[in-house]
This record gives C-alpha cells, sequence and structure tokens, in this order.
C-alpha cells in the first residue's frame, strides 16, 4: 500500500514540476512576445503601438504577477482551457485538434509496421541466436535503436525530399490541387506521408526487434520448443506457430507504450 501510494506521489510532483517547468520557461526568457510579433507576423508587415502592446498584455493577464499568473495557468489547466497562442493567433486547443488526426494517422501507421517487421526480424535472429544472420541483425538494430529519430528525420528530409526529390518536403496534401476523385486525394495524401511514415517506422524499428529478440531467446529455451524440434517440425512451423505466438505478448507490451507518442509527440 506504501508503494503504491509513494508511486503515485511520485507521479503527481513529475506533473507538476512539468506544469510549473512549462510555464515559467518561456516566461523567464528574454525578449516581449508582442515586440517580436510586431515585427512580421508571417503574413503581413506589423507594428504595435506601446498603447496597443499593453493592451495586449492587458488582456492575456501578462501585466500581473508571475504568481498570479501561475494561479490562473494551473485553474486554466484544470478547466481544460489551454490557452491561447499569441504566435498561431488561436486556442491552443483547436491547433491541437486539427493536428491530431495527421500524428494519430502517421504514429498509428507506424508503429503497427515496425510492429510486424520487429516480431518477424527479432523472432528470426532469435531462432539464428550466435549465428552470423543474429549477429548481423543484433549490431545493426542495436546501433539503429541509439539514433535518435528526429536526426532520421532531418538526415531524410535533406535527401530523400530536398536533394532526390521522391518526397514532398512539407504538408500533407498538395496545396491548390483539384483532386479527379477520392482515390487520388487519397494517393496524394499517402505520397506526402510515406516519409514521415518511413522515418518513424525506422526510428522505432530497431525497439521493437530488441524486445522481440529477448522474448523470443526466453521461449526458444522453453521444453515445448525442443519437442516441436524433436518432433521434426519444420523451421517456419516452430517460429511462427511456437516461439512468436508465446513471445508475443512483451511485444504488444511495447505497442502499447509506443502510444504515448500520439500525445505526447514522435519521437
Amino acid at each position: 500500500m506504501n508503494s503504491k501510494f509513494i508511486k503515485i506521489l511520485e507521479y503527481v510532483v513529475t506533473i507538476v514540476i512539468i506544469v510549473t517547468l512549462n510555464f515559467f520557461i518561456p516566461r523567464l526568457m528574454p525578449g516581449d512576445p508582442f515586440v517580436i510579433l510586431s515585427g512580421d507576423n508571417g503574413t503581413e508587415i506589423s507594428a504595435y503601438s506601446e498603447e496597443q502592446i499593453e493592451k495586449y498584455k492587458a488582456y492575456y493577464g501578462l501585466d500581473k504577477p508571475l504568481s498570479n499568473q501561475y494561479l490562473a495557468y494551473i485553474q486554466n489547466l484544470c478547466k481544460g482551457n489551454l490557452g491561447y497562442s499569441i504566435y498561431y493567433n488561436d486556442t491552443v486547443k483547436n491547433i491541437v485538434k486539427a493536428r491530431f488526426k495527421w500524428t494519430f494517422m502517421l504514429v498509428i501507421s507506424s508503429i503497427f509496421i515496425s510492429f510486424v517487421l520487429g516480431a518477424l526480424i527479432g523472432t528470426l535472429s532469435a531462432f539464428n541466436q550466435n549465428k552470423r544472420l543474429d549477429k548481423i541483425l543484433y549490431g545493426f538494430f542495436m546501433t539503429l535503436s541509439e539514433i535518435p529519430g528526429f536526426l532520421l528525420g532531418i538526415v531524410f528530409l535533406f535527401i530523400l525530399a530536398g536533394k532526390l526529390n521522391l518526397f514532398p518536403l512539407s504538408g500533407a496534401v498538395t496545396d491548390f490541387k483539384n483532386y479527379s476523385s477520392f482515390v487520388d486525394k487519397f494517393l496524394d495524401i499517402i505520397y506526402h506521408a510515406a516519409l514521415p511514415i518511413i522515418t518513424l517506422t525506422i526510428s522505432k524499428l530497431g525497439e521493437f526487434y530488441l524486445v522481440a529478440r529477448s522474448s523470443a531467446i526466453s521461449v526458444i529455451s522453453k521444453e515445448y520448443i525442443k519437442t516441436a524440434k524433436g518432433k521434426g517440425l519444420g523451421s517456419k512451423t516452430v517460429i511462427f506457430k511456437h516461439i512468436l505466438r508465446n513471445s508475443i505478448l512483451p511485444i504488444i507490451t511495447k505497442v502499447f507504450l509506443s502510444l504515448g507518442s500520439i500525445v505526447g509527440g514522435s519521437n
């Protein structure tokens, strides 16, 4: 009971620290957002007068002491009010809502592909443990799992989209394109989503492989696997019907843990 209470308390303290840092860090940074935005708002040149800047600060509550702003911030969070983005000129809720469906599609697709490939390759590697194939796969995916996803994204974007023009640099659809059918629009979306999905899949594949390999190795040592091999069953039957089926649970657990990137962001 005490251990559960301590864990809950740790979670609460962690959330409070994150929320507090999220509030104070932007406000303690040098510069004034309204002064910066008054130079160029992204669409047209505009200059706010001192009177306008003070009016905006009062409207957003930025003229109040930090302690008052912090209390208001916590109250709004508890009500589900995430605030208003000065930069995007819209509520944070609307901004997140507009981007969530694309994030959901990219993350779910990449997790599914990583799960399937990681489970198959990891099980195959475990079946050939300490052999040449296993050593090559293990070394490759161990290295791959240590490469940050954002770095892969930058490299792929620069080479595949920037240099080779195989994929678009940005966007979810082609701007100002008249689609002849639903299939035409669907293919355009797939074309734009392909590079992000490939990048996310590769960045997650190493982790799924390592989990699958470790789980499969523990299963291979079981007596029923030795019995299956002793009966003369083929390698495919042993791998798919016995090893993979009995080692899948930790991989599925990894899938659900990875779903947090839908909310927290892809890494």
